[in-house]
């Protein structure tokens, strides 16, 4: 009962903390002015009458200069007709700047291009977990030999480059160097064929290394301390190898921290891929949400915005959520 009430609570704050940023959001992209860039073959009317239509502004009307001038419709009334389209009529806007898809439903873009950022950290978690616990696991029980402090070397070195540099490295050596990748993603909607899988692991490996580099210090750090406890030397007293007190004893007692930053790292990744995604032209949000960025288009920019808000505040959640079901003495310790 303890538990339900918890995540409730956590629940609520966490959708309380969500309200409160997008409507700062909000309120901060609408005070920005409205840029209507016209492209080549594009009609400024039909991009003018769009946003009046949209209830972004009003009374637009050309000038000699071939300016635009317009009355900007209220903050309140336009977050009140945004959320009465979001919440009666399910439109979550339409692209007004961004050149490539004006005119097309923000929602219906933003499903497009989900897939391949889910792909590329879910290919990056499946690589780097298994790796990076292993490595761990070899680490702590080499601790303070010529093994453990070599592993050090690389982990400081992995964990002091940004994923960004990183991503350089990849390009230089393994795309353009050597040529044994591509440096951009495919297009199309083949995720699951294998040139697509190899187009795919430049920027996996961008994000991978980094996350490698945290679970190999966060295991080695808990795995180390927990071999010093005396109830492994208690398992080995009664008959264990040292190898069936680890894995039967240390590494369960160890999980009970290193298992919620495994589930929270998918989530949390994701927030971290913008630039990569940009760097190896994935075809992901996180491009599409940089874009709304340059060319301010509010429609996009909230959605994306929501998007990755929603899974900064999930990532926190599930951590501290996940703690209560694993360990059940941080059950029993809040009665």
């Amino acid at each position: 009962m303890y538990m339900f009430k918890y995540v409730m609570k956590r629940l609520g704050l966490m959708i309380m903390t969500f309200c409160i940023i997008m409507l700062m959001c909000f309120v901060l992209i609408k005070l920005l002015p409205i840029v209507i860039t016209v492209q080549q073959g594009q009609d400024a009317n039909i991009i003018v009458n769009r946003l009046v239509a949209r209830g972004y502004i009003t009374n637009a009307v050309l000038k000699p200069d071939g300016t635009w001038s317009y009355d900007r419709v209220p903050i309140l009334i336009q977050l009140g007709n945004y959320l009465k389209r979001i919440f009666m009529e399910g439109d979550f806007g339409v692209g007004v700047s961004l050149p490539s898809y004006r005119g097309y439903s923000v929602l219906d873009v933003f499903l497009e291009k989900l897939p391949p950022t889910i792909l590329i950290n879910l290919y990056s978690t499946i690589i780097s977990v298994p790796i990076g616990l292993g490595i761990g696991i070899f680490a702590a029980l080499k601790k303070n030999k010529w093994q453990d402090q070599l592993i050090n070397v690389f982990i400081i070195l992995l964990i002091s480059l940004p994923s960004i540099v990183l991503g350089l490295v990849i390009q230089y050596f393994l795309c353009f160097k050597w040529n044994l990748l591509p440096q951009t993603m495919l297009s199309g909607f083949d995720y699951f064929t294998w040139p697509m899988f190899k187009s795919m692991l430049p920027p996996v490996l961008a994000l991978c290394l980094g996350s490698i580099a945290g679970y190999v210090r966060f295991t080695r750090a808990e795995l180390a301390e927990v071999l010093t406890n005396e109830y492994m030397l208690l398992a080995r007293t009664k008959g264990l190898t040292r190898g069936q007190a680890t894995i039967r004893h240390a590494m369960r007692n160890s999980m009970v921290v290193i298992l919620p930053s495994i589930l929270s790292d998918f989530i949390a990744v994701l927030s971290g891929s913008l630039i990569i995604e940009s760097m190896f032209s994935v075809p992901g949000v996180g491009r599409l949400y940089l874009d709304s960025i340059t060319y301010q288009d509010y429609d996009f920019f909230m959605l994306l915005s929501a998007f990755y808000c929603f899974v900064t505040l999930l990532a926190g959640i599930v951590i501290d959520i996940s703690y209560g079901f694993i360990d059940p003495r941080i059950r029993m310790g809040a009665k």
